[in-house]
């Protein structure tokens, strides 16, 4: 790439010829001469001034027109002495004007003089001045270029077409793309994108080889995986017995799909070598370490290592199970397999450290990521060019979750549901959106309802993000609560057995990424359970939208679409990328065959 040119990418903050390709015009100024006349089109015609009358500040002038052997009449509003010296008789122009007709005589209004005829020059909306966009993509830009980028005969020709179009007609369908250019620049847009990440990805020999045998585990489980959680297990499996590629996988799991029994499963096939779990808070490290006694064979040796609490010697253990106090013990075993748990509540540097303790040399442990956000297939495949990923999309069992959008006028009736559920002896959420009262948000505060529950109601306990012992709170009100109130806090992780309602509070405020996972804190043991929306605004579309399904990975979709679709989702691994033709809510089969093409 020449300097300048390198300058100018730059400017245009991109660096591969396919983004140039990309950056198609966003209109075209058309001068080509007309081969009809067609009422209530623009015209572009070569004229002869017959005759000039000029009347106050207006200028009337009648062409000929040899091509078809017909006059028209002409009108020059605000006349300036530019017209007065172009428009003289017998002078030759080419003009371009639209084409009306007045009781039977043609006339064109304001038309304007055209210096190159029979020319289609586009118009790009950059940082660059046209002239300039014009110039690079003539210079960069070719049919032969595109073909070694490996577009197909057909992407390369109608990318061409679109930077230097023959007629318009080839393009436009009331004045949009045809539907299928837009498919090709879909397709050469998810094309580019995987072009790009496959020199990205850098792969580490492992430190070991693992090759646990987990089907003795997998049976004595009391109850039967999911096809989908298998399939997910022999997929690690496949990843940690390489010894020249260092497993990097990534597992989103719906709420309640069984991603603890995925992680048991690859500390059971890490041994005899040592695997370590790190979760973002004491209380689900706590949870999982209580799962992982319950279900993991009695011969293995499991610590729990959290900041002012240790189970077990982690030196000897075979799993480790923690939170980050974990990267601040200097005297770790050598770890074969390092599974993150809630991967986008670490941070990059959490996350590396963790990796690098568990380095030995250029080799790396196998490295598993678990993530409770579910996201589109289409994302999922998008991610898969820097990190294998693998999607856990069902449950083990039907949860039966009836989603109600509500607004005052059924208080009384929320009422006696929570009193009659409480007497079966469940458990009730009300989530707030916010801790203290805001003249921003019109709903109450969780310290200004605080007051009417306690009051009403026995075992009301209150936890909000500032609380310093609110997974204490949490875990007292596991056992000995009747109503929690709080803030999303409770978002991710805890389970709550004995919970079957959950409310939100001002619901249209929160994405429905938010709505799904704490819709998920209930019916987590199949109970009947209900997730009431609570809104001044019962008639929100979106809202009903996400009442209409449970499926995460169908969410992730509406909330794509309610969107404007184009923002990868927060956390995943290619926040805040943005295409511009691509949607990534409806475009799964383009990204699917885009990728297959680039992989094989």
């Amino acid at each position: 790439m020449q300097t300048n040119n390198t300058e100018l990418f730059r400017k245009l903050h991109i660096t591969s010829l396919l983004d140039l390709a990309l950056l198609v015009p966003v209109g075209y100024s058309d001068t080509t001469l007309s081969k009809e006349l067609v009422i209530g089109r623009t015209l572009t015609v070569e004229a002869f001034v017959k005759s000039v009358q000029r009347q106050r500040d207006m200028l009337h002038v009648i062409f000929d027109l040899p091509a078809f052997n017909h006059k028209v009449s002409a009108t020059f509003f605000h006349v300036t002495p530019y017209h007065l010296s172009t428009f003289i008789p017998n002078s030759s122009h080419y003009i371009q004007g639209k084409l009306s007709e007045y009781q039977g005589f043609l006339q064109l209004s304001q038309p304007k003089k055209i210096n190159k005829p029979n020319c289609i020059i586009p118009k790009y909306k950059t940082v660059l001045k046209n002239s300039e966009m014009i110039g690079l993509v003539s210079s960069m830009l070719s049919y032969e270029k595109l073909i070694n980028e490996g577009l197909t005969p057909n992407e390369a020709n109608i990318i061409m077409m679109l930077h230097a179009p023959k007629s318009l007609d080839l393009i436009f369908e009331q004045k949009n793309f045809k539907s299928h250019i837009i498919h090709i620049l879909k397709t050469v847009e998810a094309f580019n994108h995987f072009k790009k990440l496959s020199g990205k990805r850098i792969d580490f020999p492992a430190t070991a080889v693992l090759n646990g045998d987990e089907t003795k585990f997998i049976d004595s489980l009391p109850f039967i995986l999911t096809d989908e959680q298998l399939k997910t297990i022999r997929e690690i499996k496949s990843d940690i017995s390489n010894i020249h590629k260092a497993a990097k996988r990534m597992i989103v799991g719906d709420v309640g799909s069984g991603k603890t029994m995925v992680i048991l499963a690859s500390a059971v096939m890490a041994l005899p070598k040592k695997s370590i779990l790190m979760a973002p808070t004491s209380l689900l490290a706590l949870q999982l370490y209580e799962e992982a006694v319950k279900y993991l064979p009695k011969s293995m040796k499991i610590s729990l290592v959290m900041q002012g609490k240790m189970i077990g010697d982690y030196r000897e253990s075979d799993f480790i199970i923690g939170t980050h106090a974990l990267l601040y013990k200097d005297d770790l075993p050598e770890i074969d397999l390092v599974i993150i748990d809630e991967q986008h509540r670490f941070g990059t540097a959490q996350r590396h450290a963790l990796e690098k303790l568990s380095s030995r040399g250029k080799a790396k442990a196998h490295m598993l990521q678990f993530s409770a956000t579910p996201i589109p297939r289409t994302q999922a495949m998008m991610d898969s060019a820097l990190i294998d990923i693998s999607l856990i999309t069902t449950t083990p069992f039907a949860k039966s979750i009836t989603t109600k959008v509500i607004s005052k006028e059924d208080f009384s009736t929320l009422l006696s549901h929570i009193k009659e559920e409480i007497a079966l002896h469940h458990q009730v959420l009300i989530v707030y959106p916010l801790v203290e009262q805001s003249e921003q948000i019109p709903y109450q505060s969780l310290e200004e309802a605080r007051g009417f529950w306690e009051k009403n109601f026995d075992n009301v306990f209150v936890t909000h993000g500032k609380d310093k012992e609110k997974e204490e709170v949490l875990l007292d009100f596991r056992e000995h609560g009747d109503i929690l109130l709080a803030t999303t806090v409770v978002e991710v992780g805890i389970s709550l057995p004995r919970l079957t309602v959950v409310i939100i509070v001002g619901a249209e405020r929160l994405g429905l990424a938010t709505l799904h996972q704490l819709r998920g804190r209930v019916g987590r043991l199949g109970l009947k359970s209900w997730c009431y929306l609570y809104t001044h605004n019962k008639t929100n579309e979106r809202l009903e939208s996400f009442a209409k399904t449970m499926s995460g990975f169908e969410i992730a979709k509406l909330d794509l679409q309610y969107r404007n679709s184009g923002d990868i989702l927060e956390g995943t691994i290619q926040s805040g990328q943005k295409f511009r033709w691509l949607d990534m809510a409806t475009d799964e089969n383009i990204v699917a065959s885009a990728k297959e093409r680039f992989s094989s």
